[in-house]
């Protein structure tokens, strides 16, 4: 019989508790290279899983996504703006180091540092009291009754190993000189990075001395990176992987009919979209000179309703995909329901253009990763197509996604004119992509890092951080439905399609397959 061993509740992948058997070794591949072991470099859904094996935070996320306690065996809100956790005692880093409130405060200083990708774990305002060695408050200027939701992939990191190692700066995306903390990882997580070669491979060991019971049976995990699509997948049916992901959507059944392999699929709450250059006088990449067309709404629509989505879902992506017309899953929002995307019109598309002045066209230069999101490189072809058919030349620079990441995101600059991105709130809650995605920035980077395209909203930026603060479950998704509206009425972002899930296992693999795409070894069994 097949694997049957994951079951699906609406967004959540579930897999049963399973009890350890004799240790084993776990080889798997992904589409993309894990570079940097600096756990705050990159806000990267790949890297954060891949070093949530290794290093954890004061929360965690079980199975079903729900918050539960990590490093922070509890907390207590003592008063609006004042937050209070307790740690555990007894864990040890794995050089052998005591966790403390010390390294809690620590981190939280470093990751909203110069370099850091994920400044908007903690609020730049906030300020950490230690209490005791295993007490921390943290203080607030307003309430957040969210402030922890992001905490599962806040790592702590060892305050002595990093100092000692001269890794308090952190190694960013675009750094070409890694520091020691890029290169090596101390954390107090169940398995600990035994060898590490940059974009080649990463060898994982067991801790022994973890503080929380391993459901897990691996002694070792062995991660390859494998750009091929093909090559992925014969990996798997030659059993010289025992798990690979993702797979192509075409090679679903003969994963499926092969003996001894199995393909998992299901939703996931990641969105994929479109941005645009909406900061800039002039765009970086085109031949308008002068002036931004992307400053103009009508050109952000002409761009939108060039797009067939019901083409790129059943040509592209083979029907794994959900096309949404909002940025969110419509798992994790209760109003999505509400919008609906602009109707697929090349005519109205062109008519646009023309009234804006655009009617002969332009040229624009298109930033897009091929070995980060499902099909990622051949979407962006796609849309290179349809744009051409009302007279956008495309030029598309495909690239992996070490090299994309490092151009387009704040620490390169903002390096883009247009460009492809997927996004998974990290809280799995829609303030998250106001704030990260939609609120406003200045040309240094200050204000929303991912919002790449550097439009700015003020209502936006008024209704985010009314909802922050907001109790009221109904009162606050109007509020977000506010500004779902106002991106939307404006073009300002063009999603696209929520991508399913599909990764090939083994058959005597048990695992996990949660909808935010993390591979958590904790939760694997291998027969």
């Amino acid at each position: 019989m097949k694997n049957t061993r994951i079951a699906v509740a609406t967004a959540l992948i579930v897999a049963g508790t399973v009890t350890a058997a004799q240790a084993e070794t776990l080889r798997f591949a992904f589409q993309g290279t894990l570079n940097a072991l600096d756990p705050y470099s990159l806000n990267e859904t790949f890297t954060l899983s891949s070093l949530g094996n290794t290093y954890e935070g004061l929360t965690r996320r079980g199975a079903d996504l729900a918050i539960e306690p990590g490093l922070a065996e509890s907390w207590e809100v003592l008063e609006p703006t004042r937050w209070r956790f307790h740690l555990r005692k007894g864990v040890k880093f794995h050089n052998g180091s005591d966790f403390t409130a010390e390294d809690v405060a620590f981190s939280f200083e470093r990751v909203r540092s110069e370099g850091s990708d994920l400044t908007t774990r903690v609020p730049a305002d906030a300020k950490v009291e230690i209490v005791d060695d295993h007490t921390v408050d943290i203080v607030l200027s307003g309430p957040n009754p969210i402030l922890h939701y992001e905490w599962d992939t806040l790592y702590i990191m060892d305050k002595e190993w990093t100092t000692e190692n001269d890794a308090v700066k952190v190694t960013s995306a675009s750094d070409t000189t890694p520091n020691y903390a890029a290169l090596h990882a101390n954390g107090t997580g169940p398995f600990k990075i035994a060898s590490h070669e940059a974009g080649v491979k990463t060898v994982y060991e067991k801790h022994e001395a973890w503080w929380d019971e391993a459901k897990h049976n691996l002694d070792t995990v062995e991660f390859t990176p494998i750009g091929s699509d093909a090559t992925r997948v014969a990996a798997l049916l030659s059993g010289e992987m025992d798990m690979v992901y993702p797979i192509p959507v075409q090679d679903i059944k003969r994963i499926n009919d092969n003996a001894g392999t199995v393909a998992l699929t299901g939703p996931e709450l990641r969105t994929i979209f479109l941005g645009m250059d909406q900061m800039r006088d002039e765009l970086l990449y085109s031949d308008v000179k002068g002036k931004n067309p992307f400053k103009d709404a009508r050109v952000r629509k002409a761009f939108y309703q060039a797009i067939d989505i019901e083409a790129i879902k059943s040509k592209v992506m083979r029907d794994l995909a959900t096309p949404s017309a909002i940025m969110i899953s419509p798992f994790l929002f209760s109003k999505a329901g509400d919008f609906e995307r602009y109707a697929y019109d090349p005519d109205a598309a062109k008519a646009l253009l023309e009234e804006a002045g655009y009617g002969d066209g332009f040229t624009v230069g298109m930033d897009c990763p091929n070995d980060r999101y499902v099909n990622d490189e051949a979407i962006c072809q796609a849309v290179a197509a349809m744009l051409a058919r009302v007279g956008v030349k495309v030029d598309l620079n495909a690239q992996p996604k070490a090299k994309y990441f490092a151009k387009v995101l704040a620490s390169g600059g903002f390096d883009t004119s247009f460009y492809l991105l997927g996004w998974t709130p990290g809280s799995l809650d829609s303030w998250n992509i106001l704030d990260n995605l939609m609120n406003c920035r200045d040309e240094s980077g200050k204000g929303s890092p991912f919002n790449l395209g550097g439009f700015c909203d003020e209502k936006i930026d008024q209704l985010t951080d009314e909802v922050l603060v907001e109790i009221d479950p109904d009162k606050r998704d109007t509020m977000i439905a506010e500004a779902f509206k106002i991106s939307h009425d404006n073009a300002y972002y063009i999603p696209l399609h929520q991508q399913g899930l599909a990764w090939g296992v083994a058959d005597n693999v048990d695992l996990v397959q949660r909808a935010d795409n993390q591979f958590k070894f904790r939760f694997v069994t291998k027969n």
